[in-house]
């Protein structure tokens, strides 16, 4: 009898669990046309959609609804950029609609440690932040986070293999790899190299690089994983570079040309490696495989007379999207003209008159 009364008590539960999630989401009208109007509501009014009712924040946090929206083409590029406040000493996260104009801030990371590093997933709409610098033992840490634009939620995930701060990271094939940094005061510089799946939360050691850079700048062009220190001053050696395959598991040297042309801040757009210089007038470059040359881009000059440093930069879609000072965003509209040229257009988004204080410290796109 008593299993009977606790079955009976399991059975009415699940029923009216049951009719609540059959509760139409607006009376009246099929479910099917709701979710299909919930996926055309632009990603910055999402959290408003959430707050509605329980069971439209069920649909559009789902993770088969990103999933459509992405099928359909209805999700859109937007420029997630972290930026420090001089005044306060805080690090923020905001986002910019680059179609409107129009900012929002993210929520508050958990953690936030200088010298951390960023890497995304721009088309299942997540970033990552790894490592830096804890403020309680002045020592590299192995945090992973990550942000959903799905849920516009933070979330701690298995943390890193090594404790690194300052270092390289990038997707490749759906994977996260990280390169190099520092570590602890007793590891000092790191040659060990991980690769993170997102869908087994696991870290995984793979080939180490096998040389320590004096800084790291990073680059993922097919499936292959770029990295380079770039160019130091005073000029006393050529920069070293290597060039990390996942299929294979194996580092080899990049070219001498691919390194010395590398003299900026990197950003890929298709299957093409674009450099801001940071000399003169930071012009734009590509480098071409075919004839391991760099090429300047043709048509509008970098407009550096308004873009302040220290810069962040990324791209998607035929886009270069640089960040400097006050948050002012120069979009670069990149075209090919033939023969392996390509000419830019630049535009300038200024920044509120709130983040006149702000540097900013990195550029991802995601799509939400």
């Amino acid at each position: 009898m008593t299993i009977q009364r606790s079955s009976s008590k399991l059975e009415t539960k699940d029923s009216e669990e049951a009719d609540k999630n059959s509760v139409p989401l607006i009376l009246g009208l099929p479910d099917h046309i709701v979710e299909l109007c919930l996926l055309r509501v632009p990603y910055p009014e999402q959290p408003l959609v959430r707050s509605v009712s329980s069971s439209w924040k069920r649909v559009i946090t789902n993770p088969t609804f990103f999933i459509t929206k992405n099928a359909l083409s209805l999700s859109l590029p937007y420029v997630f950029i972290s930026a420090f406040h001089k005044s306060t000493a805080r690090i923020q996260w905001q986002a910019l609609d680059p179609r409107s104009g129009r900012w929002f801030v993210l929520p508050p990371m958990p953690e936030c440690p200088p010298g951390f590093v960023c890497v995304s997933l721009p088309r299942q709409g997540k970033l990552f932040v790894l490592g830096g610098v804890g403020s309680d033992t002045e020592s590299s840490t192995q945090s992973t986070i990550m942000y959903r634009s799905s849920t516009n939620q933070w979330s701690v995930l298995s943390p890193m293999l090594t404790p690194r701060s300052c270092f390289a990271a990038g997707s490749v094939n759906g994977k996260i790899i990280t390169v190099g940094g520092g570590g602890t005061s007793s590891t000092r510089a790191i040659t060990a190299v991980e690769s993170y799946d997102p869908e087994g939360d696991t870290w995984t050691p793979v080939a180490n690089m096998d040389t320590c850079l004096k800084r790291y700048d990073s680059a993922v062009v097919g499936n292959k994983m770029y990295v380079t220190e770039g160019w130091t001053w005073p000029v006393r050696f050529s920069p070293r570079g290597g060039v990390y395959d996942p299929d294979c598991d194996t580092w080899r040297d990049s070219s001498q040309a691919m390194r010395e042309g590398w003299t900026g801040l990197s950003v890929v757009l298709g299957d093409r490696l674009f450099v801001i210089s940071e000399y003169g007038d930071c012009p734009l470059k590509v480098y071409d495989p075919d004839c391991d040359t760099w090429r300047y881009v043709g048509g509008q000059k970098f407009p550096t007379g308004e873009m302040n440093k220290p810069l962040a930069v990324n791209g998607v879609d035929g886009k270069i999207y640089v960040v400097s000072f006050g948050l002012k965003v120069a979009i670069g509209k990149v075209g090919e003209v033939g023969n392996g040229d390509f000419k830019v257009e630049w535009e300038i988004v200024d920044g509120p008159e709130a983040f006149r204080d702000f540097s900013a410290l990195n550029c991802q796109v995601l799509y939400g």
